[in-house]
């Protein structure tokens, strides 16, 4: 689960902050002044910093330049109601890895952090070209796919989520991540669209599609593949 530190001192705008992307699976921190955002980021240690600029105590361009002293890595997406150019030009000059102007819509939003945070992670694995498991086997080049010899239709998410999570075998991935690696940057699909997809993966690829063996739950992160239970 993702760590993110909300720096914003409109209570109205934080709130909504924090309710739509922990809604999302994020863990959410928030305080109100910039002076607090150095303090509970030197503690938290959050994967991605959302930072108004107009705070009391230390600017967000303050806080940006901070933060930045010691902290290279942790991606910093500014957010506020600030649209000028120059505005822009400096929060990015200051070490800031994005910049929206409020109002944004929730769907870009989350489509931002997705994108930074993949930016953050870790080399990608390489993706398979081809997979078999019980009496599945799918060639994700050819996009063609069999269970006991019969084939079956897979759709090019289907296709896509069932080869990130073959990747990743054994590794449990955040249903975030998932949205930005299978379906990408253009689109603003939700947690909901990755339920929707896995569902119908298991009702095509498991034996028993509610008790499955192979696509598996992680409550509270996302899912997981494994060949072998």
């Amino acid at each position: 689960m993702a760590r993110i530190l909300i720096v914003e001192d409109d209570r109205g705008m934080a709130l909504g902050l924090s309710a739509s992307l922990g809604h999302e699976g994020y863990a959410i921190t928030h305080v109100t002044r910039g002076d607090d955002a150095l303090a509970r980021h030197a503690e938290l240690k959050p994967d991605l910093v959302l930072l108004d600029v107009m705070l009391p105590g230390l600017s967000g361009f303050e806080v940006c330049r901070e933060i930045r002293r010691h902290d290279r890595v942790t991606p910093i997406l500014i957010l506020t109601a600030r649209g000028d150019e120059i505005d822009k030009v400096m929060g990015l000059d200051l070490g800031a890895d994005d910049y929206l102007t409020k109002p944004v819509g929730v769907p870009e939003l989350l489509a931002r952090i997705r994108a930074l945070l993949r930016r953050a992670t870790a080399p990608e694995p390489p993706l398979p070209d081809a997979l078999d498991f019980g009496d599945v086997h799918v060639d994700f080049v050819r996009y063609v796919a069999a269970r006991g010899g019969q084939p079956i239709h897979l759709t090019v998410k289907e296709h896509g989520l069932l080869r990130y999570l073959a990747a990743h075998e054994g590794a449990a991935v955040r249903r975030d991540i998932l949205i930005d690696r299978v379906w990408g940057e253009d689109v603003f699909p939700t947690n909901r669209t990755v339920d929707t997809h896995m569902l119908s993966l298991r009702s095509k690829l498991e034996r028993d599609p509610a008790h499955p063996r192979h696509l598996l739950t992680v409550h509270g992160v996302g899912y997981k593949f494994v060949r072998e239970t």
